[in-house]
């Protein structure tokens, strides 16, 4: 018999709306490209997502998938490239990197208004704060997580790009460079009236632009590698990593002074985002453990990471900057968590990056 093609209609009634999602058309498409799934659809955003939009879908037969989109609006020419980031899931499938299953891409935007994929649902733990680490795992296994966070990392700095097939992910030369220039360029499309931050963030990238270490090594770069960006399994094992929205080739330092920026404790004098981290939670190791064991790990000389933490730091107000107009621009899809703290979030960060540059 031939195989018929599922349509709109095929997919059950009409169910409460989810912004971002056109549930007819998309499951239809399910259907028809990813193996095995089977409609009617439900489809739920995951908690924590205010850039590239991530959806949880349940189908009929108790199969859970994931979706990942674009913002719905106030998007970057640039920026939220599905393609790219399916490529690099399925490139990194057969290696140690432990990564979703690629289960299929739309690049049709007449099926969703934008290119969007499917990949597999990965269970476990992710950890937004701390109350999130204390609930999910007791002490002990709290103190195995930063190894297997610096081993993980190590694993995909280990990576042959060209082996895997993303030797023409990005220049191999001049990431820092290009990285200050492209979230230079952005933070200034992203400026909110009313919002003034002194200038101070357009002098840090200037005082980090003229104090670029020599990039030893070309890896790949994830861009955003911390705690609530990987599933965590039931030993604190990475069973996961997610988002893949800005991978591309470069200095892999950049990610170890940002996952350094992210790994907080009891003892900072403000938390990070406004919440506790969850490293902050009792049990797991310091900063500097962690920075050792992917030393260890690695074989890299790690001697210039308060540059890179600076440079973290910096990145991370440009992103909120991002994050903050976009939603203003009423692309938060359903994400309906409080913003109003970002502009001074902002500040705080590029001040603390000032101040590591200058101290390191």
């Amino acid at each position: 018999m031939a195989k018929t093609e599922t349509t709109v209609a095929d997919t059950g009634a009409a169910r409460p709306d989810v912004p971002g999602i056109d549930q007819g058309k998309v499951g239809a498409w399910l259907v028809n490209h990813v193996a095995g799934s089977t409609p009617p659809f439900s489809y739920h955003l995951v908690a924590g997502g205010r850039s590239n939009l991530t959806f949880q879908v349940d189908d009929a037969a108790g199969q859970t998938y994931c979706l990942r989109r674009p913002p719905v609006s106030h998007v970057l020419p640039t920026a939220h490239d599905m393609a790219r980031e399916y490529r690099v899931i399925s490139a990194l499938g057969p290696t140690e990197v432990p990564v979703p299953a690629a289960l299929g891409i739309c690049e049709d935007t007449e099926v969703n208004g934008a290119p969007f994929y499917v990949m597999e649902f990965v269970a476990g733990a992710v950890l937004r704060d701390r109350a999130a680490a204390e609930s999910s795992f007791d002490e002990p296994t709290r103190r195995s997580i930063g190894p297997h966070m610096a081993d993980t990392l190590a694993k995909l700095h280990a990576v042959d790009v060209d082996a895997v097939g993303l030797g023409d992910l990005g220049r191999r030369s001049g990431y820092i460079e290009r990285q200050l220039r492209r979230w230079t360029e952005q933070y200034s499309k992203m400026t909110v009236p009313g919002v003034d931050h002194g200038g101070l963030v357009e002098q840090v990238g200037e005082a980090l632009a003229a104090s670029v270490p020599p990039q030893h090594s070309t890896t790949i770069v994830h861009g955003d590698y911390r705690l609530d960006n990987v599933v965590l399994g039931p030993e604190g094992d990475v069973a996961a990593i997610l988002d893949w929205e800005i991978c591309t080739l470069g200095d892999p330092m950049a990610d170890v002074g940002l996952l350094m920026v992210y790994w907080g404790s009891s003892d900072d004098a403000q938390p990070l985002l406004g919440m506790a981290p969850p490293t902050s939670a009792a049990g797991f190791s310091s900063r500097q453990q962690v920075l050792e064991r992917y030393t260890e790990a690695s074989g890299r000389d790690v001697g210039d990471v308060a540059y890179f933490m600076a440079f973290g730091y910096w990145k991370l107000a440009c992103i909120l900057q991002g994050v903050y107009a976009r939603y203003l621009g009423g692309a938060g899809a359903g994400d309906q968590g409080s913003v109003e703290e970002f502009p001074s979030t902002i500040s705080y960060l590029a001040r603390t990056a000032a101040d590591t540059l200058e101290d390191r």
